[in-house]
């Protein structure tokens, strides 16, 4: 379903051929699997999370397509286990945003890229867009209390213009650029599937969603899924999405 959102990121981080490329909060491998096609031959990717179970899906991943350019490392964000200037191009899909010191995350990010090097992002825009709106608001709706678990993080924390751009250069990037960015969010197959993976996935409601008394879970469903198939396209469940990219170099 990030798809779009994958491929808006590597395009707008641009790699090149030869580049040495460090793919933060990786999770199951991507921007980082694309950046290695792309910036092949010569250059390499290394993709950094803190969970080994998600890198070891990464690794085999990047194994079915054959690409030797492409490592991971367990690591934190906050302490990256880097020479200072080893990277040429730095990126964060989705990830940023759940950095418990922003702050001390960029400038640990800044230490490792070299002079001059980009470090590109992309974070979710309002919560306000469908794929939200037909899932986690109509939750709410039912039960009230917090939207998200204030322990998990929350995934619009850069959702406000600038806020982003505010925060790297708190940092010390230079160069700071950041816009607002509409790209496919689709799901192929039923509302009853997207739900489900919606409720599987997203940490930050986990415990919103343990609220929701048992009997009150039909109705919510109902409501969730006629919400949802107001964007079904054929086979195709077409939402669309709001993020916001941004970039400064060190």
């Amino acid at each position: 379903m990030g798809s779009g959102v994958t491929q808006a990121l590597v395009d707008y981080a641009a790699p090149q051929p030869g580049l040495r490329i460090l793919d933060l909060a990786t999770g199951t491998g991507e921007p980082g699997i694309s950046l290695a096609q792309r910036c092949a031959p010569g250059g390499t990717v290394t993709a950094v999370d803190l969970s080994a179970e998600l890198l070891e899906l990464a690794a085999g991943r990047a194994l079915k397509k054959n690409l030797s350019n492409f490592f991971t490392q367990q690591a934190d964000a906050h302490e990256l286990p880097f020479p200072d200037r080893s990277f040429d191009l730095a990126t964060c899909r989705f990830g940023v945003m759940f950095f418990g010191d922003v702050k001390q995350a960029l400038a640990e990010l800044q230490r490792v890229l070299k002079p001059g090097s980009r470090a590109c992002f992309v974070v979710w825009g309002s919560f306000e867009q469908p794929y939200w709106q037909t899932t986690m608001k109509i939750v709410r709706r039912h039960i009230g209390g917090e939207l998200l678990d204030p322990g998990q993080g929350d995934p619009f924390r850069f959702a406000a213009a600038g806020s982003l751009s505010e925060a790297l250069r708190s940092a010390g990037f230079r160069g700071v650029e950041e816009s607002t960015q509409d790209v496919p969010w689709v799901w192929q197959g039923s509302a009853e599937e997207v739900f489900e993976y919606a409720c599987a996935v997203s940490t930050p409601f986990r415990a919103m969603l343990e609220r929701v008394p048992e009997a009150k879970w039909p109705r919510i469903r109902d409501e969730v899924h006629s919400a949802i198939n107001r964007y079904r396209v054929g086979d195709e469940i077409q939402f669309g999405a709001s993020v916001i990219l941004a970039s400064g170099k060190a």
